[in-house]
């Protein structure tokens, strides 16, 4: 066995190890823990929304705006419908935003960040300058001008407007940890060796990276629920009627409550309490899980900060 071979195999043993020390830190956190329960808990009833959710769109005029009972849980809104159950569907729709644009911007920003930070020179130049146009516009204002272009929006159609400007924040991760892993001994051992760069990127660069890709795509799913819950505050993204998300039952009765759309008699007559609190309960529950989580990841596999 070379050299080589020998510090090669080391570092791979090491770096597994690093892993299963970074989990074990995780582990130890209790509170990180408890919201990366509740997160998962709020998740699976929204992959269940198709069951625990049957008939959100359903008007019953005999009980129109009751409050919270047995009956109804989280009460029922102006014209009838099950609060409880539009909420559960408004957990399902922002998931899917969520999710699905956070797994898309992480693909892109790890094909564009691997690229940039192995490869280096005018293909690093070109992708950190792209990202950095692709940043240069807060979230918001980029999500609003995709909007109007792009209305009526659907959720499919949210996912590609996250995804569109999350990416760069994964890539300038990514890059980061390429550009200081590839000066590492174990890279020139791979070399070496005779390893192709599919293989050193695979093999060696991909699973050292993982830590600090899984933190940027936890704080990816952070901000497009955030970003997309403020859009639809003014009125954009996926209307109510099409899907309800947590952002839009939250913005259709808030701004009538607090009469931002509508005279304060006729936002008292039309809505309670109930049809913002338990959703809006909801929506902060998922950001401070994952602010919870994202935190406690990068604490517990980002070696520069264990």
């Amino acid at each position: 066995m070379t050299a080589a071979t020998l510090e090669l195999e080391q570092y791979d043993v090491r770096s597994r190890s690093l892993t299963r020390v970074g989990i074990h830190r995780f582990v130890r956190r209790p509170g990180a823990v408890a919201a990366l329960a509740v997160l998962l808990a709020i998740f699976l009833v929204g992959l269940l929304a198709p069951e625990l959710g049957r008939g959100w769109d359903i008007i019953d005029l005999q009980n129109i705006k009751s409050p919270p009972s047995t009956a109804h849980i989280f009460g029922t809104d102006s014209i009838g419908r099950d609060v409880f159950k539009r909420t559960i569907y408004g957990v399902r729709t922002t998931e899917e935003i969520a999710l699905g644009g956070a797994a898309l911007a992480t693909l892109l920003g790890v094909v564009f960040g691997a690229l940039a930070g192995w490869y280096g020179g005018w293909l690093d130049a070109t992708a950190m300058r792209l990202a950095d146009l692709v940043t240069a516009y807060p979230a918001v204002i980029f999500t609003l001008a995709a909007f109007v272009y792009l209305s009526p929006v659907y959720p499919h159609t949210l996912i590609f407007i996250f995804a569109a400007f999350m990416w760069a924040m994964v890539a300038r991760v990514v890059r980061t940890e390429f550009v200081r892993l590839r000066e590492q001994e174990f890279i020139e051992a791979a070399r070496a060796l005779g390893a192709g760069d599919l293989r050193i990127l695979f093999r060696h660069l991909l699973p050292n990276a993982a830590g600090q890709i899984l933190v940027a795509a936890t704080s990816a799913i952070g901000l497009i629920v955030l970003v997309d819950a403020t859009v639809e505050f003014f009125g954009y993204g996926v209307p109510a009627e099409v899907a309800p998300s947590l952002g839009n039952l939250v913005s259709d009765t808030v701004k009538f409550q607090f009469g931002l759309g509508s005279s304060y008699d006729i936002a008292i007559q039309n809505y309670g309490w109930w049809d913002w609190f338990f959703p809006g309960l909801v929506l902060v529950a998922i950001l401070v899980c994952v602010n919870l989580v994202g935190d406690a990841l990068d604490e517990s596999l980002n070696p520069r900060r264990s």
